[in-house]
C-alpha cells in the first residue's frame, strides 16, 4: 500500500506540472469577457521554444483583438489566449532548437498566448533578453520595439542626417522610434499632448509638437520620415509635413495611395514580423545605454482585466505589463 501511495504523488506531482494558469476569452466582448482558468500547459514541438513566462505586455492589439475589432484581419479561435510579447525563463526546448537551451534568460514576440504561466514560441521568435533590464521591462519590448525598428529602418530606410516625424512619441511605439531614431543620427520631431512634452525632451527628441497647442503640419515641414501611428485625420494631415520623395509608414492602417500620389511621396501600412536578429540588435542598444524602456504600471496577471481598460483609455505613457509570478 505505502509503495501504491508514493507512486499516486508522484503521478499527482507530474499531472500537476502540467497545468498552468492562463487568462482567456471564450467570446468577444468587454474586458469581463476575460477570466483566469487552469489549462494543460503546452509542449514544445519542431524548432521551438518552451518559455516559463516571468512578465508580457499589454498592447492596443489585445484589447482590439478581444472586442472583435480585428476579426475580419487576426480572427481567433475560442478559447483564445491572449499576449504578444513576453520576456521569462527557457524550460524546454523542441528538438531542432540550437540557440537556446534550459535557463536562458529570453524575450519573444509571440502570435497569441502570452496571458499565461508558459507560452510556446518558435527559435526565430526568441532572443537574449537585454543584460541590463529586469523581465518587466524586457517585456515591454517585442511588440512596439519591433513595430519601431522594422518601419524606421526596413520599411523607410532611415538614415543619419535624415528628418523623421514620429506621431504619439510618449506612447508605446513612440518611445522606441525616438531613440531608435536618435541613436541612428536622425533629427527627430515628436507630437505628444501637452502634458508629455517634457518627457519627450527626455527622450532626446529635436523638436517637440504639442498638438493641443498647434496643428503639427503648420509647424512641421520637409520631413523625410513620418511614422503614423494615430491613423485617420492625423495620417492625412501627415502628407504636408513630408518633402517630396519622402516616406509616409503607418502601423494602424492603410494610406491613401492618391493622397501619395498628389504629394510626390510614398505610403505604405506596415505591421510587425517576428525576428530573433532584430531583437538581438535592439538588446544591444538597450545594454549600451541609448535606448531606455519605459513602463507605465506594473500589475499581476490576474488583473488583465483593468490592464485592458488602462490601455484602452488611451493615456499611458510607456507600457502596461501583466507580472506572471
Amino acid at each position: 500500500m505505502v509503495g501504491r501511495s508514493h507512486k499516486k504523488r508522484r503521478i499527482d506531482y507530474n499531472l500537476e506540472k502540467m497545468i498552468m494558469k492562463a487568462i482567456r476569452i471564450h467570446q468577444y466582448g468587454g474586458p469581463e469577457v476575460m477570466a483566469q482558468v487552469e489549462m494543460q500547459r503546452p509542449t514544445p514541438g519542431l524548432n521551438e521554444v518552451l518559455i516559463k513566462i516571468a512578465a508580457a505586455s499589454i498592447n492596443p492589439i489585445d484589447w482590439k483583438q478581444r472586442a472583435g475589432y480585428l476579426k475580419d484581419v487576426f480572427p481567433l479561435t475560442f478559447p483564445a489566449t491572449l499576449g504578444w510579447d513576453v520576456s521569462g525563463t527557457v524550460e524546454e526546448v523542441g528538438e531542432n532548437v540550437t540557440h537556446f537551451r534550459r535557463g536562458d534568460q529570453v524575450y519573444a514576440l509571440l502570435e497569441g498566448g502570452g496571458y499565461a504561466e508558459y507560452a510556446v514560441v518558435k527559435e526565430a521568435a526568441v532572443a537574449k533578453k537585454p543584460n541590463t533590464l529586469d523581465h518587466v521591462h524586457a517585456a515591454a519590448i517585442p511588440v512596439a520595439g519591433l513595430a519601431a525598428w522594422q518601419a524606421l529602418f526596413e520599411v523607410a530606410q532611415l538614415r543619419a542626417g535624415q528628418k523623421a516625424l514620429i506621431h504619439a512619441a510618449g506612447g508605446g511605439v513612440g518611445v522606441f522610434a525616438v531613440q531608435f531614431a536618435k541613436a541612428k543620427g536622425a533629427y527627430v520631431i515628436g507630437t505628444a499632448s501637452s502634458k508629455n512634452q517634457a518627457f519627450l525632451r527626455e527622450l532626446g527628441v529635436d523638436q517637440a509638437v504639442d498638438y493641443q497647442a498647434a496643428r503639427f503640419e503648420d509647424v512641421v515641414r520637409d520631413v523625410d520620415v513620418v511614422l503614423d501611428t494615430i491613423g485617420d485625420d492625423t495620417q492625412e494631415r501627415s502628407f504636408k509635413a513630408l518633402k517630396k520623395g519622402g516616406i509616409l509608414v503607418s502601423i494602424v492602417q492603410p494610406p491613401s495611395q492618391e493622397l501619395a500620389a498628389k504629394h510626390g511621396v510614398r505610403a505604405l501600412f506596415y505591421g510587425a514580423h517576428a525576428s530573433s536578429s532584430d531583437l538581438a540588435e535592439i538588446a544591444k542598444l538597450i545594454d549600451s545605454g541609448k535606448v531606455k524602456t519605459v513602463v507605465d504600471t506594473v500589475l499581476p496577471l490576474t488583473e488583465a482585466r483593468r490592464a485592458h481598460e488602462l490601455s484602452q483609455s488611451g493615456h499611458v505613457r510607456g507600457k502596461i505589463v501583466l507580472k506572471a509570478a
